[in-house]
């Protein structure tokens, strides 16, 4: 696996997510076609009791990755895999754009 670990041996990248949330499982998808090792923080699904994530990211919305290594805490899945492939990949990119991905990237839950 990539080196991606905090001082304490776990995971520098934490994950937080809903289960069966597309945004997420395209973030988590890249995580581990990257080979990163990460913390998941399922999250609550109703939004109005997501404090855990607005306490690290300032936002309900999911998905959110806080990466100890860099310091970065980022929401929304297209920001969040751009971050991913441009500090962990190769820079090429998972899949493909097309007007399709311009389209789900509008809505993170």
């Amino acid at each position: 696996m990539t080196e991606a670990t905090s001082h304490d041996g776990e995971p520098a990248i934490t994950f937080y997510r809903l289960q069966a949330c597309p945004y997420c499982e395209r973030v988590a998808r890249v995580l581990e076609e990257r080979d990163l090792e990460y913390r998941s923080r399922f999250v609550e699904p109703l939004h109005s009791r997501r404090d855990v994530v607005k306490r690290v990211a300032g936002v309900r919305t999911v998905p959110v990755v806080v990466d100890d290594d860099t310091g970065v805490t980022m929401a929304e899945s297209a920001n969040i895999v751009d971050y991913l492939e441009s500090t962990y990949g190769d820079g090429s990119p998972s899949e493909p754009k097309t007007a399709d991905a311009a389209v789900e990237t509008g809505g993170d839950d």
